[in-house]
């Protein structure tokens, strides 16, 4: 049985007559009374009773009538779903991020999302970092994420902001009440930083200022997220190298402090596969560049 001949059935049923169902249809009647044949063929009842100025349903076709309305009601809404999915009204979109910058990131655009297109679902994925989240769009595993270029093949990126580098320090530091901390002042410090294997552009600029500064960070734990590292912080267990970002946020013990030293600002952008073939992802993707505006690399 295909869905046709259940509209053929109904609109004959609702008619009850072959000439205004085609009509209805935009068919020819020889076409219509075939299509009727074969559903009575494959139901093995006749649904109507013919005659040369009458059509009336049979006891089968009474029968079959509530179905078929229901049936007509689901695949009008499986066709309104489908054009729905077509326009980017609705539809799931998986949505990486890590760090400060990308909290702030993520929160202002999924409000922004479910305001404008309630129909999409922005799935979040935290601890997806930059190194890994580029990965991960690559594969098919994410839809949009939070990274930092330069871009892989088959990636673009949007370009939101540039970051600062700033240091957290416990409140009782020796160089808490400083306003700025050259590197080289740190060389015999304890420092907490994000995994090494997960791709964070933060740590690695972070091994980048101590090398500069002529020294390797004593690492003496890792942290899974800004929030959990700020955390350790504000405990003591070590000091932690930031983006400005972390200015928005507050955690009990734990002071920041500007680097003298030259260090190229880290760049964030929202990254996609450009092959993704989602209607989604791309009203996501136009809501994040109204939202914020393409900056230069600096």
């Amino acid at each position: 049985m295909e869905i046709r001949q259940f509209e053929a059935f109904l609109a004959v049923a609702e008619e009850l007559h072959f000439g205004r169902a085609a009509e209805r249809l935009h068919l020819a009647q020889p076409a219509l009374s075939r299509m009727i044949r074969s559903l009575e063929k494959d139901l093995g009842a006749e649904l109507f009773e013919r005659t040369t100025r009458k059509v009336h349903l049979t006891s089968a076709g009474e029968a079959l009538l509530d179905p078929a309305k229901a049936i007509a009601i689901q695949i009008r809404g499986v066709r309104r779903v489908a054009r729905s999915a077509k326009q980017g009204e609705i539809g799931n979109v998986k949505l990486g991020f890590a760090g400060t910058t990308g909290y702030a990131i993520v929160s202002e655009l999924s409000r922004e999302v479910s305001i404008r297109k309630p129909g999409i679902n922005v799935q979040l994925q935290p601890r997806s970092f930059a190194g890994e989240a580029l990965g991960l769009l690559r594969d098919g595993e994410l839809d949009l994420a939070v990274v930092s270029p330069p871009a892989v093949p088959g990636i673009e990126m949007h370009l939101m902001r540039n970051e600062a580098f700033l240091l957290a320090l416990p409140d009782h530091h020796r160089l808490a009440h400083r306003k700025r901390v050259a590197m080289e002042e740190l060389r015999s410090e304890r420092f907490v930083s994000y995994p090494a294997t997960q791709g964070s552009r933060v740590r690695d600029s972070m091994v980048a200022l101590c090398a500069n500064a002529g020294f390797v960070p004593d690492i003496v734990q890792e942290a899974p997220d800004a929030y959990s590292l700020l955390v350790l912080v504000g405990a003591g267990v070590g000091i932690g190298v930031v983006v400005s970002a972390s200015l928005g946020v507050r955690v009990a013990g734990v002071t920041y402090v500007e680097v003298t030293d030259k260090q190229p600002p880290l760049p964030i952008a929202l990254g996609w596969r450009a092959s993704n073939p989602s209607f989604a992802l791309r009203r996501v993707v136009e809501i994040a560049r109204e939202i914020f505006p393409e900056v230069g690399l600096e």
